[in-house]
């Protein structure tokens, strides 16, 4: 202290070439002085906190500084330098950063033999650490130690929001200090031996903290080939299939708009894309060609306006959709009856009528059934005029435009004695198409209504009787597929219109009728109903007295039998 008082008095000397040893002389406290300027890297002195006046320490360090530049400018008058420009640290700043450094670094034996010795005689032996605390590892042992001192100054200075999460990123887990060993050296914790502590970075360093390896996974998955599309379960071997739909069924009616529509019964409704194609029908005095569009994500009705060979009014035909196109065959009028086969192309609303090859066409019938099976159609019953049929035509729809007729299943009675594998002559009965299996149910000849189900192979021309357990008359109704159901709604027991939902098995062939609710429809027969997005659309409609302009909408619960929906097959 004395020393940098007779300095303050005096012009400063050049260094001296020689170092000299000094001896420190006990003196009362005196204010501390200025600090002294940084050196090159902006560093202040570490023993600043005991009271010492750099300038001296730091001539006689282990390298020699080089010489500041003699200015004979009065001071006053001086420029300022670079270092002069920073800002000067306050008393609180340099004690702070001394009392950090001071456990950060502690003081290490230099490596020359004249300099550790001159420095041991110099500065007085460092004081004893605090106390340590020892940072508990939440795996179970404990981690490394650490100063409590340096934790309560931590704490202090980090904000309150921050203390905890700084305090858990700077005690590492045993683990981690563990799998780290080679960026942080840990300390040796041998009996007897006393325990160090973590050296933490700098202020003026960065801290680069120990980043934890990423654990490698220790199970090994057991080696199996990737099947991309694994077979499923047959659903007639799966124990937790539910019988049907049991829940979620509702009826509701459509809030229709656009254009008006009139009331039909005996039309045809076919689904392409998400609008529905009705066409035809009757109400309760004559019957239309008309074609009405219904859009059935918003229920809009549009009559779009035709071209071509138009067909004559029709009630009581069939309509199948062959791509973007409606094949329409047969029908009536009254009396008449017809056999003629129209193409209505529904990109453009042209109606064409196709040219049929050979010589033999099937016999004039409404009332039939036509599904779609690998580029043909097949026909079954029907009725004339004069007597109901039982004969299976298919007509092919490879050409559009050029088209043939063959027969399949021939209408003639079996031999007397021989027994008949063939369904009754019928009308106004449904068949689904499921694979190569045609599925007939119901029908009536004009005299007696049917509750059999037939199911024909049109690979094998094989006919087979589905023995039902539960008997179910009905004609003039609707059967739509959806999943391994046969929804059959509403139509004729021979006694009265109904409005029941018929819920047919096709995996064990039986019968289910389950509760709808909501507001069901009146019963009725000869209406349509089409498959979009989870729910069946009923269409128009007749119960003997009225015949319906509205339309239905009966929601499924789809989820009840989806573990069923994706496939099965019908054993005959």
């Amino acid at each position: 202290m004395a020393d940098s008082g007779r300095a303050s008095a005096k012009p400063r000397a050049p260094p001296p070439k020689t170092k000299v040893v000094r001896s420190h002389k006990i003196t009362e406290p005196s204010p501390l002085p200025p600090p002294p300027p940084p050196d090159k890297h902006g560093k202040h002195d570490k023993h600043s906190k005991h009271g010492k006046a750099a300038s001296d320490d730091e001539s006689d360090g282990s390298a020699d500084p080089a010489p500041l530049p003699r200015s004979h400018t009065p001071g006053h008058l001086a420029s300022r330098s670079n270092d002069d420009r920073r800002r000067k640290p306050s008393d609180n700043d340099i004690r702070q950063r001394a009392r950090a450094t001071s456990y950060a670094n502690p003081p290490r034996p230099s490596t020359a033999g004249g300099h550790s010795s001159s420095q041991n005689h110099k500065h007085p032996p460092p004081p004893l650490p605090p106390p340590l605390t020892t940072a508990s590892n939440p795996n179970g042992g404990q981690g490394s130690p650490r100063p409590a001192q340096e934790d309560a100054d931590d704490n202090r200075k980090r904000p309150i929001a921050m203390r905890s999460t700084s305090a858990i990123v700077s005690r590492p887990s045993a683990a981690s200090a563990a799998s780290s060993t080679s960026s942080i050296p840990l300390p040796s914790q041998t009996p007897g031996s006393a325990v160090q502590p973590a050296q933490a970075p700098t202020s003026n360093s960065t801290a680069e903290a120990p980043t934890k390896p990423r654990q490698q996974r220790t199970s090994i998955r057991p080696s199996r080939k990737h099947v991309a599309f694994p077979p499923l379960q047959q659903p007639n071997e799966a124990p937790d299939v539910p019988p049907a739909p049991a829940s979620g069924m509702y009826w509701s009616k459509a809030p229709t708009s656009g254009a008006p529509h009139t009331s039909l019964r005996a039309h045809t409704t076919c689904l392409i894309g998400s609008n529905v194609y009705i066409f035809g029908g009757c109400d309760s005095r004559t019957c239309f060609n008309d074609m009405y569009v219904l859009d059935a994500d918003s229920f809009y009705w549009s009559k779009p306006y035709m071209v071509g060979d138009i067909p004559m009014p029709l009630r009581a035909m069939t309509c199948t959709p062959v791509g973007k196109k409606l094949v329409v065959f047969g029908g009536g009028d009254g009396p008449a009856y017809y056999n003629d086969v129209y193409v209505l192309d529904t990109t453009n609303f042209r109606w064409t009528k196709p040219q049929i090859l050979g010589d033999r066409l099937p016999s004039k019938r409404r009332a039939h059934t036509a599904c779609f099976y690998k580029n043909g159609i097949y026909v079954f019953g029907g009725g004339d005029g004069v007597r109901a049929l039982n004969d299976i035509w298919r007509l092919d729809v490879s050409d559009m435009t050029k088209m043939s007729w063959r027969l399949i299943s021939s209408p003639d009675r079996a031999a007397p004695g021989v027994k008949d594998y063939r369904p009754k002559a019928r009308g106004y009965h449904t068949a689904n198409m499921v694979g190569s299996k045609l599925i007939i149910f119901g029908g009536s000849d004009g005299g007696e209504c049917f509750d059999d189900v037939w199911i024909y192979d049109v690979e094998s021309h094989y006919w087979k009787s589905v023995a039902v357990p539960l008997a179910y008359r009905r004609l003039s109704h609707t059967a739509t597929i959806v999943g391994s159901y046969l929804f059959v709604i509403g139509g004729h027991d021979g006694n009265e219109y109904s409005n029941d939902v018929l819920l047919l098995n096709l995996v064990t062939l039986m019968w289910d009728k389950r509760k709808v609710y909501g507001l069901p429809p009146s019963g009725r027969g000869y209406h349509g109903t089409v498959l979009y997005d989870s729910r069946l659309i009923v269409i128009g409609g007749f119960d003997g007295a009225e015949v319906f302009g509205d339309v239905m909408i009966l929601e499924l619960a789809v989820h009840a039998y989806y573990s069923q929906i994706s496939h099965f097959t019908i054993d005959v």
